[in-house]
């Protein structure tokens, strides 16, 4: 145990990541007062590069995969990720070892014009999610659904500028970033079923750091760890990246998960939903079970499109 030294805790440069980044630490630092930990900044190729689109630029784990190098180079000795951004494939050696609470995983809307139901036919949607696209459009096909990248505050400027009539972002965000007030409404699960790991954060380490592992494990939450495993393995399975119209919820109640998934062709034209439920601690059964549910009922064209 490095309890005599200090840890490295490696994070990206946005607003957003250097919170959840404190949090961790300060939670850590609470139930590990003799231990120093160090931020370390770490630019991804999604920080860089913020006026392409993912899925231009590589979609799956472009604000991971520096990270993952700076671990495997042991620059950083453990690295905070929003779990909705890693790949469900890690780099050779490392692992997700710890899995805090989550917090809302919900979608919902910024907006100058009220509700989803409240926008006129016409208005301007920015999200820069396939997910969130396919899934407005089933709902409202007479939005102008566009693009859109940028930190939190740019998004917001968008719609204060009026170049957006509304946006949708993940709720998890604007409440770690103590903007609650900008909400106009949270989205139904049902409609808009949240990205795979959305609200969760991921704390990825060095598969043979038994020592971190060990300091980890009292911050790991155990249901958010197997709601965020069964939805990982769903996404594997079905052989999509985290950047496809692919979305997966998993609650718990009662000792026993419900997994929610969703899968869309890139045009939006068919969506499929489907759910299943087993007890809370089959978390990657769940996953699995819930894949080859929706692979039965055609999940694998839709796929296969999304690779065209």
């Amino acid at each position: 145990m490095k309890s005599k030294g200090r840890i490295r805790v490696g994070t990206r440069r946005s607003k957003l990541a250097l919170q959840q980044c404190h949090s961790v630490i300060a939670s850590l630092q609470s139930i590990h007062p003799d231990i120093g930990f160090d931020l370390v900044e770490i630019a991804t190729t999604g920080d860089r590069h913020r006026q392409i689109p993912l899925d231009v630029l590589g979609g799956e784990g472009v604000f991971v995969r520096e990270l993952e190098q700076a671990l495997t180079d042991e620059r950083i000795d453990m690295a905070v990720h929003s779990a909705k951004d890693m790949p469900t494939s890690l780099t050779d050696g490392l692992c997700l070892s710890c899995v805090p609470e989550r917090i809302d995983p919900s979608d919902v809307l910024v907006s100058r014009c009220g509700g989803l139901a409240e926008l006129p036919p016409g208005a301007k949607v920015g999200t820069g999610s396939q997910r969130r696209a396919v899934q407005l459009r089933a709902q409202r096909s007479d939005l102008e659904v566009l693009g859109l990248r940028g930190n939190i505050d740019t998004r917001l400027r968008k719609v204060a500028s009026g170049e957006f009539d509304c946006i949708v972002l993940a709720a998890a965000a604007l409440i770690r970033l103590g903007m609650v007030d900008r909400i106009a409404e949270y989205l139904p699960h049902e409609a808009f079923t949240p990205a795979v790991g959305q609200g969760a954060l991921g704390i990825e380490v060095r598969e043979s750091d038994s020592d971190i592992i060990d300091l980890l494990s009292a911050l790991n939450h155990d249901h958010t760890w197997q709601c965020v495993v069964a939805e990982r393995e769903f996404l594997r399975a079905l052989g999509g990246g985290c950047r496809a119209p692919i979305a997966a919820n998993g609650t718990v109640s009662e000792g026993r998960m419900y997994l929610q998934g969703m899968v869309a062709d890139p045009d939006g034209k068919t969506i499929l939903r489907a759910g299943c439920d087993r007890e809370v601690q089959y978390g990657e059964e769940t996953g699995k079970e819930l894949a080859t549910r929706m692979l039965d009922m055609g999940a694998s064209l839709l796929v296969e499109r999304m690779r065209q």
